[in-house]
């Protein structure tokens, strides 16, 4: 497997440095609001990583962290009139909420900054012992940024650059500009904890690299996060901790890319600020997940309701499949008839093609439009009817069902019963045009007693009356089925 590495800017070979075992470390929210569509596009595209890290055999050690002290907690806490704790616990507990309906992993181990001073503390220490940090007079503790040569690596500048544009804030006591925050002193009405420098918080970046120490050790694998992460927190992560233990920090850096709304930057200023449970008010947690798949994890996602609308179509499609796979397995009466050699070809090269592709750069994107020349390949067999009836249809259509369980397993999706799904995607659609299914179904119920009375006028007109709300009718040996348009 090759992933892009955001260090050498290359596609590299993915091998862990102990035989068979993946350290992982991922950069997790911060508990102050609700988790927006940028959040779930980094929690699917790292979760679908260790899903096929696993399913290929490997061992992992995942650590997601959250942040749950940080200037924006408190500036919440200050305007609810709560704990920057209880912030913290309320927003941590609203992201299990969403990624559970997402259908994200739990980490193996999810480390909380404030449960790790002692370990940031130490962290300090070492590099104040090494001349890599100093103390200010108010207690505040900066890393000496031009002290580490490799500084600006990962993320592509160079010193002079960003002296250019380095300001010293009102109140700050830097030996220079460019220096970062590792302890900042405590002020007013702000939480705070006991250190040799005085009483005080720890800065933003130190958490990770403390936390990614204790529990992976250096160097290790794989460090991920979105695109705006690379600069200055990972570059900071890195300098200061490769600074005090003098080894290599990671050996892997992934990014996912940007998410714009209706091609804008997402925030509240502009009024497009989208959080997971806005969409999960409309659309199925799968129907996301898939769109967040549907473009390669770095290229630049732009949310729009077309997309989404497109991604629910396309999902649809697959489970309306999966399920004529289960109705053609239930069939008895088999012919001596084989399926076309070449159909069963492109299967297995379907196939393969979709492993390929998640092996180059965890391409997700090329691999559904394989899952698509699968579905493609089982829609042309269950068109012929005398195809259909192959005695090689048992043999097939269980391989079928066994890629889209394996697929399934690492992508996230297409792992609910199909009948189940569709059920649920037509009552989210009449969600979405303020429609209650009882009445819906009430309308088909009438239509069946007045059919069977033949009463074909009446029942005409209950067919016109549905249509006209959106609904689709299929009168069949079985009944009636009907679907939103």
């Amino acid at each position: 497997m090759q992933i892009y590495d955001s260090f050498s800017r290359q596609k590299q070979k993915l091998v862990p440095l102990e035989d068979n075992f993946f350290k992982i470390y991922v950069c997790g929210i911060t508990a102050y609001d609700y988790c927006h569509i940028g959040h779930a596009r980094s929690a699917v595209v790292f979760d679908v990583l260790i899903r096929y890290l696993r399913f290929l055999g490997y061992k992992v050690l995942f650590v997601r962290n959250f942040t749950d002290i940080d200037d924006k907690i408190i500036k919440r806490a200050q305007q609810e009139g709560l704990s920057c704790e209880q912030i913290a616990s309320k927003y941590i507990q609203a992201f299990y909420q969403d990624m559970d309906k997402l259908n994200v992993l739990r980490p193996d181990v999810e480390p909380k900054a404030t449960e790790h001073i002692p370990e940031m503390i130490e962290l300090v220490q070492v590099l104040l012992d090494k001349g890599y940090a100093y103390v200010t007079p108010i207690g505040d503790v900066y890393f000496r940024v031009k002290k580490f040569s490799a500084y600006g690596k990962l993320s592509g500048r160079n010193l002079e650059e960003l002296q250019a544009g380095a300001r010293i804030a009102v109140g700050e006591e830097k030996e220079d500009p460019l220096d970062f925050a590792l302890w900042k002193s405590a002020k007013p009405g702000e939480p705070f904890w006991d250190s040799p420098w005085g009483k005080g918080r720890p800065g933003w970046h130190l958490e990770c690299s403390a936390m990614s120490k204790k529990y992976l050790g250096m160097p290790f694998d794989l460090h991920g996060g979105g695109q705006d992460l690379i600069f200055p927190h990972h570059e900071n992560e890195r300098a200061q901790s490769e600074a005090a233990f003098g080894t290599t920090f990671v050996r892997y850096w992934m990014h996912n890319g940007f998410v714009q709304v209706n091609s804008e930057k997402m925030s509240k200023s502009l009024g497009n600020f989208i959080t997971i449970r806005d969409i999960f008010q409309n659309y199925l947690p799968q129907v996301l997940r898939f769109f967040l798949l549907t473009k390669h994890y770095r290229s630049p996602l732009d949310y729009n309701q077309q997309g989404l609308n497109e991604a629910e179509r396309s999902l649809k499609r697959i489970y309306q499949t999966l399920s004529q796979v289960l109705e053609a397995l239930k069939g008895k009466k088999w012919k001596n008839i084989n399926l076309p050699a070449e159909v069963k070809t492109e299967f297995e090269q379907s196939r393969t093609n979709f492993w390929d592709s998640l092996d180059d750069d965890l391409n997700t994107a090329r691999a559904l439009g394989f899952v698509f020349n699968v579905i493609r390949i089982v829609n042309f067999i269950l068109a012929d009817k005398t195809l259909r009836k192959s005695q090689e249809i048992p043999h097939f259509m269980t391989e079928v069902q066994d890629f889209f369980k394996q697929a399934g397993s690492v992508l996230g999706i297409f792992e609910q019963d199909p009948e189940e799904f569709l059920t649920e995607l037509k009552k989210i659609q009449l969600k979405r045009k303020d429609i209650p299914i009882d009445r819906v179904e009430e309308l088909i119920s009438l239509r069946e007693q007045v059919r069977k009375e033949k009463d074909f006028a009446r029942a005409d007109q209950l067919r016109s009356q549905l249509e006209q709300m959106g609904i689709e009718i299929q009168d069949t040996p079985h009944g009636t089925r009907w679907d939103v348009k």
